[in-house]
């Protein structure tokens, strides 16, 4: 079974239009995909790391206090995107990083 897998993964690897497609959907090596790649996967990730719990101590300081529900709902996605870190966000964006250099 694994040795199938692997014969077919060999035969998409060596098939040209699947090295053709690879080659278009590569990121190119510019400096707006690079920082797009940090702002929006290693940044959030690195600032839920260092600050999280001080993100959330002042959520939910300013949660306890009466709120518009757009104001509460705000308050609730800051403490979502950034009190728990997500590694896998982290592995992606250095994963991206890797294959734009590479």
């Amino acid at each position: 079974m694994r040795k199938k897998l692997l014969e077919k993964v060999e035969k998409v690897k060596s098939h040209p239009a699947a090295k053709e497609s690879l080659s278009k959907i590569k990121p190119k090596k510019t400096f707006w995909s690079l920082l797009g790649v940090a702002l929006f996967f290693v940044v959030p990730e690195v600032v839920a790391l260092i600050w999280g719990t001080d993100i959330k101590a002042w959520t939910q300081s300013h949660l306890a206090e009466p709120l518009t529900l757009d104001q509460e709902y705000r308050y609730k996605a800051i403490e979502m995107l950034f009190t728990e870190p997500s590694y896998l966000n982290l592995i992606l964006g250095i994963v991206l990083f890797v294959w734009a250099f590479y």
